[in-house]
């Protein structure tokens, strides 16, 4: 098999390119089995002459993984700039701006992960191209924490609408799930790279990989047994409203009624549990008289209600809370979450001396405390947890709630900032990959959509569409048994991080000897 290969910096740009293809909502998952085949191959340094690849150095490895990681985002978080532009009232231009340093600060970690497998390929061969998926998950896996955190969108995500190889996420999580598709495009690119027999052993060990994982996710399907729990009718509501109005105290009667007519709705089909988005009172719940009539309404239904709200504690100055308010069946007050992880540019406006061009949105955006701790929500005789918005995308999140002892994952949330981009769709799959994980029934409800009901396996049960108005009844059930991703946690993220750093070591040390 021969080859004809453009320039190393083309192979970049065309593993940027597949993979933002294989995320949401454009191309698909299963491109991302081959996405970073081109950019390996580069880093390999191969000439096009078969088994002749003497690797590069690597600050070409960071120059050439940038422009993969550049790509990449350029193409999957785009939808930052009309956010910040809109909401935050910043100028174009400038809203380009801080787009382009979100996708650079994320394009970073995808360089020095290239940085690192080039020094591996160039110093142990074969070998180091296959230690080269350890060094992407161990810089996904800080990037997911460092500075407080942006875990959006990882490699492994891809996989969570193939749901005989997202199981494999029930064991090793979704950074594991990103170990794994690396190494299937590392076998995709050893068969590129090599000849003969080790091609043969590439091509079929790859292939093998892959249906290892599916047989075995699909017997755990089949299996079925996390679907045995006691169910309870869930009511999801979608009220659609627009981000403009949200605020506007004009609108906030309508706001009210709309909530209180879909949740008479859904509570009429049959719901046991209703749950509201995120921030879905245009007053703060905890404080204001108007609270009143939708206590009044659970107190007839008789049913527990989650909502979301924004949340004042009085003091000098007044802290402000992102916040989910849990109602018992009479009404009253059972617990509240605050929410943990903010979301930059939305809650807070990171390094704001370093970023003063951004003054409009500061000023836009309101100063949030975080919550301190992860809190049990009482549904019954049952606890459940919530995560409000953004922060779902942080697996720690949800296995510290199952933890302690939460039978059901929900997720309220209001993605009305992102329009008809991608945002919402990635938001989505990031959730339903919660459920896998912890093997927990996942509730998301959105003010603007996707709102939907997954079960522990990832398959959609209930489903809405973007920007309608729907008051939408499922079925979840209450799982009381722990995956072994959720007894052992990111061990594969740490381990790919211990592995990264001693084989950077020891190819330092042979550097140095040389």
């Amino acid at each position: 098999m021969t080859f004809r290969l453009g320039s190393a910096s083309a192979l970049a740009l065309t593993s940027g390119v597949l993979l933002a293809l294989s995320f949401p909502r454009y191309g698909h998952p299963a491109i991302a089995f081959i996405a970073l085949v081109p950019l390996y191959v580069a880093l390999s340094g191969w000439n096009g002459r078969a088994g002749h690849w003497p690797g590069i150095s690597t600050g070409r490895g960071f120059r050439l993984g940038l422009i993969t990681g550049c790509v990449h985002f350029a193409g999957t978080v785009y939808w930052t700039g009309a956010t910040v532009q809109t909401f935050g009232g910043l100028p174009l231009p400038v809203a380009v701006f801080v787009t382009g340093l979100l996708v650079l600060y994320m394009a970073a970690y995808v360089a020095l992960a290239s940085a690192a497998a080039a020094l591996f390929i160039r110093r142990f061969g074969l070998v180091g191209l296959v230690l080269s998926p350890a060094a992407w998950v161990a810089t996904e896996y800080t990037r997911g924490f460092l500075f407080g955190g942006f875990p959006w969108i990882p490699l492994g995500n891809t996989m969570v609408t193939l749901l005989p190889i997202v199981q494999l996420a029930s064991l090793v999580g979704v950074y594991g799930l990103s170990a794994f598709v690396g190494l299937v495009n590392v076998g995709f690119a050893a068969v590129a790279l090599t000849t003969g027999r080790m091609r043969v052993t590439a091509i079929a060990g790859t292939v093998a990989l892959i249906v290892a994982v599916s047989v075995w996710g699909g017997q755990r399907m089949a299996a079925n047994h996390l679907t045995q729990g006691q169910p309870i009718r869930v009511g999801l509501i979608q009220a659609n409203i627009a981000q403009v109005d949200k605020w506007n105290p004009a609108r906030a009667d309508m706001i009210v009624d709309r909530y209180l007519q879909l949740t008479r709705q859904a509570s009429d089909s049959g719901a046991d549990f209703l749950v509201w988005p995120e921030s879905s009172t245009p007053f703060f719940f905890q404080d204001d008289p108007a609270a009143a009539v939708i206590r009044r309404l659970v107190r007839q239904m008789e049913k527990p209600l989650l909502l979301g709200s924004d949340e004042v504690e009085p003091g000098s100055p007044n802290r402000y809370f992102n916040s989910a308010v849990m109602l018992d069946a009479a009404g009253t007050t059972a617990a509240v979450y605050r929410k943990m992880h903010l979301v930059p540019f939305g809650e807070y406006v990171p390094f704001q001396q370093a970023l003063f061009f951004v003054a409009p949105l500061v000023e836009a955006v309101s100063a949030f405390t975080p919550g301190e701790r992860v809190t049990m929500l009482p549904v019954r005789e049952h606890m459940v947890s919530t995560a409000i918005c953004y922060e779902v995308t942080y697996p720690s999140q949800s296995r510290a709630a199952v933890r302690q002892g939460s039978e059901l994952l929900t997720t309220i949330t209001n993605d009305a900032w992102y329009g008809e981009s991608s945002a919402a769709y990635q938001h989505f799959e990031m959730a339903a990959m919660r459920a896998v994980e912890q093997g927990r029934y996942l509730v998301r409800a959105a003010n603007t959509g996707v709102s939907g009901i997954i079960d522990p396996y990832g398959r959609v049960i209930v489903r809405t569409n973007l920007f309608e108005t729907a008051a939408v009844v499922g079925e979840a059930r209450f799982v009381q048994e722990l995956t072994p991703y959720a007894r052992i946690g990111d061990l594969i993220a740490l381990f790919a991080t211990v592995l990264t750093v001693l084989a950077l070591g020891v190819a330092v040390w042979l550097n140095a000897e040389r």
